[in-house]
């Protein structure tokens, strides 16, 4: 099974890959962050590896970690045999600038949904702290799981240090103390976000989806300006429940004391399609997940750039 992008991305909606982790129970991801979906392939072992990692593949000339979704969102404890791995399936990725595979044992179907009937998860334990967002369909709750989350957790984050920046110490004063809007649904994104804000002195405020963002911007639009810290710029995310990035910046272009704030992309969302909706719908910029100094360096130009102006 191989996948291609569409317009679904810019028109509010989304295809969804459903899929087993071993039990009844289907779980789904969003199609544009999947390349391919394939039977699993020979895997080979690597020695002290984390045990949430069956082993690497080599798939076109690539080696790709694949890892055990299922133990990786703590819905199992179980150890795979040999024959269960080989019946199961692969989902190839291409997330934050990484390849990795994600093992399941099944794959269901696509479906189209449209992201306001994607509800923000209740908050919990377990499977439910690697959820982003749950929808019904066919009169079960799907959840979609937080594939950032995990992928931070089994192969590791890079941290950012102001030692590591391009930035001045001049640059650095510059910009501490200004308010920055986060809106992100994933929570490992949002605590890698605002500990690079926090690097650069910056304060943020923070939504977990687009809805969320609007109404806090119209409580300022209509809170007393003298009150209240003005927010310099927006970063926001591109997938998320009730109302995505596109469908947010869309919306926000309406808001007269917003029009013309800078608008930051991140997303985990690799390729030119995304840059191209993002920017068609009113985004200034694109941002590829998740390089810290990269993600810093973006904040200090655009705030170095707009004080210059």
């Amino acid at each position: 099974m191989t996948t291609t992008a569409n317009t679904a991305s810019s028109s509010n909606r989304l295809e969804l890959l459903l899929f087993y982790l071993g039990g009844k129970r289907r779980f789904g991801i969003n199609v544009l962050k999947i390349k391919e979906v394939i039977p699993c392939p020979p895997l080979h072992q690597l020695p002290s590896s984390n045990p949430k990692i069956l082993g690497v593949a080599e798939l076109r000339a690539e080696t790709l970690p694949i890892i055990d979704l299922a133990k990786a969102v703590g819905g199992t404890q179980r150890v795979l045999t040999e024959e269960q791995i080989k019946q199961g399936s692969v989902i190839t990725t291409e997330i934050n600038r990484s390849h990795q595979g994600l093992w399941i044992s099944d794959v269901d179907k696509i479906i189209l949904c449209d992201w306001k009937n994607i509800s923000p998860p209740a908050k919990g334990t377990g499977i439910s702290s690697y959820t982003t967002g749950v929808t019904l369909i066919e009169d079960e709750l799907i959840q979609l799981l937080d594939i950032e989350k995990v992928l931070a957790e089994v192969l590791g984050l890079e941290t950012a240090h102001t030692e590591d920046l391009h930035i001045s110490q001049q640059q650095l004063e510059a910009v501490f103390g200004k308010l920055v809007l986060i809106v992100d649904d994933s929570s490992m994104a949002m605590k890698q976000t605002i500990a690079a804000l926090n690097r650069l002195g910056l304060q943020h405020i923070t939504a977990n989806d687009g809805k969320i963002a609007l109404q806090i911007l119209k409580d300022y639009q209509n809170g007393d300006p003298h009150t209240m810290e003005p927010v310099s710029m927006i970063i926001s995310d591109i997938e998320m429940p009730e109302m995505d990035g596109y469908t947010f910046v869309r919306e926000l272009r309406k808001l007269p004391k917003f029009k013309d704030i800078h608008v930051l992309m991140h997303t985990s969302l690799n390729g030119n399609i995304n840059m191209q909706n993002a920017i068609s719908c009113g985004a200034n910029d694109v941002l590829t997940k998740f390089v810290p100094t990269e993600l810093a360096e973006k904040i200090v130009q655009h705030m170095i750039n707009t004080a210059d102006a």
